[in-house]
């Protein structure tokens, strides 16, 4: 897998289906397709440098085209998956909702434009509680930025801010990298093993976890990115006869060229809907229509 970057799980398993310590499964929901990769060995982690737990992929083709239906398909068995990853009483919980990313840079601004969408209801629940029914969560989100904007550690300012609002788990929504560009448009991908925010673009930070923040951590991502120097071996090895030895290093001045399609835009802009109705569905259920005109 050398010269090959990827944050999907699923196209992990696809580069090496034999490594001992992961299992795999495939079902089909409509036009939608779950991969679901469970790695359990610490060994086989090391080998697809990626932590334990289990990841959840959902691929739509039909996404590129931008079918309204088909958004809200998505985003309703996103949001399904999700709540079966929260394994608490939703309905009394604090949830603190994190968008990684930078929001200057449209292929990094998935998690912050996410945010941006999602009910939050903690404010209202502290001073005016009577205003929900019983069983509205309590609801926060935050886009912390980026090291060089900020000067502060993504980690830390999530850290001191989980200090303050003790919420019993946290969601991370995070861009990705792939190693196929279509899946730039049609890919989510749902964890409970945290994330490590940069990453996809190869600056990778301290990690957005249960390990580093004392609560469990479930991220949500989407691939934004292909690395040129991934896009150039696949290139190579498609023609017949030709291989990439595995010892082969990057060339450097390859390796950090990030591509993204010019309608990254559009991607962004949709993504960050699903991947906030997703939530919304998952935190407010049958009372999601209730909140939203509370806050409209």
């Amino acid at each position: 897998m050398e010269g090959i970057y990827t944050d999907l799980a699923a196209e992990l398993r696809e580069l090496d289906p034999d490594i001992e310590g992961i299992s795999e499964k495939e079902e089909t929901d409509g036009e939608i397709l779950i991969k679901r990769v469970g790695i359990f060995t610490e060994s086989a982690a090391k080998k697809v440098n990626k932590a334990m737990g289990n990841y959840i992929t959902l691929e739509a083709d039909a996404l590129s085209a931008r079918p309204q239906e088909l958004f809200r398909a998505v985003s309703a068995r996103l949001g399904a998956e999700l709540k079966s990853l929260l394994r608490f009483g939703v309905e009394s919980a604090c949830i603190l909702v994190v968008g990684l990313g930078n929001r200057a840079v449209t292929p990094d601004s998935l998690g912050p434009r996410t945010v941006e969408k999602v009910y939050v209801t903690r404010h209202v629940k502290r001073y005016i509680p009577e205003a929900f029914s019983a069983g509205v969560p309590s609801v926060a989100a935050i886009a912390p930025g980026v090291l060089g904007m900020t000067g502060v550690e993504t980690t830390d300012i999530i850290k001191g801010v989980t200090e303050r609002t003790h919420p019993n788990c946290i969601i991370a929504v995070d861009a990705l990298a792939s190693r196929r560009a279509e899946r730039i448009s049609s890919t989510i991908q749902l964890s409970d093993s945290g994330i490590t925010p940069g990453s996809g673009v190869g600056n990778r930070r301290e990690d957005v976890s249960e390990r580093t923040l004392g609560v469990p951590v479930i991220a949500i991502g989407v691939p934004t990115v292909v690395r040129a120097s991934t896009i150039a071996r696949d290139i190579i090895e498609s023609r017949p006869g030709y291989s990439v030895p595995a010892e082969t290093e990057p060339d450097d001045r390859f390796d950090g060229l990030i591509v993204t399609p010019k309608e990254i835009d559009s991607i962004i802009e949709d993504m960050s809907g699903i991947i906030a109705d997703a939530i919304n569905i998952a935190l407010f259920g049958d009372s999601v229509g209730e909140v939203r005109n509370i806050l409209a």
